[in-house]
C-alpha cells in the first residue's frame, strides 16, 4: 500500500514535468509546482475514473488506466492554466 503510494507520487511528478515540457513558455505559464500538483492529482484522479468504469487494477502494466490518468494530468493542466489567469495567449 505504502509502495503503491510512493509510486503514484512519482509517476504524477513525472507527468507533471513532462506536461511542462509539451507547453513551455508562453503556451502554458503556470507555476512548476502546480504543473506538478495537477500531475499528482491527475493520476490518483484518473486511476479513480478508472477504477469507477471496470478497471480491475491487475497486475501488469495497464496502459488503458495510464492513459486515463495522462488525459486527467493534461485536463487539470489546462483548467489550472486557466483559473489562474496566466495563460499569455492572444486574445481577439
Amino acid at each position: 500500500m505504502v509502495v503503491d503510494i510512493i509510486v503514484l507520487l512519482i509517476a504524477g511528478t513525472i507527468i507533471g514535468l513532462l506536461g511542462k515540457l509539451v507547453a513551455p513558455g508562453d503556451k502554458d505559464n503556470i507555476p512548476i509546482w502546480l504543473t506538478i500538483l495537477c500531475g499528482i492529482g491527475g493520476v490518483l484522479l484518473g486511476y479513480w475514473i478508472y477504477s469507477l468504469f471496470g478497471g480491475d487494477g491487475s497486475g501488469g502494466i495497464d496502459w488503458t488506466r495510464w492513459v486515463v490518468a495522462i488525459l486527467t494530468s493534461a485536463v487539470l493542466v489546462v483548467i489550472a492554466s486557466t483559473v489562474t489567469g496566466r495563460n499569455t495567449g492572444h486574445r481577439v
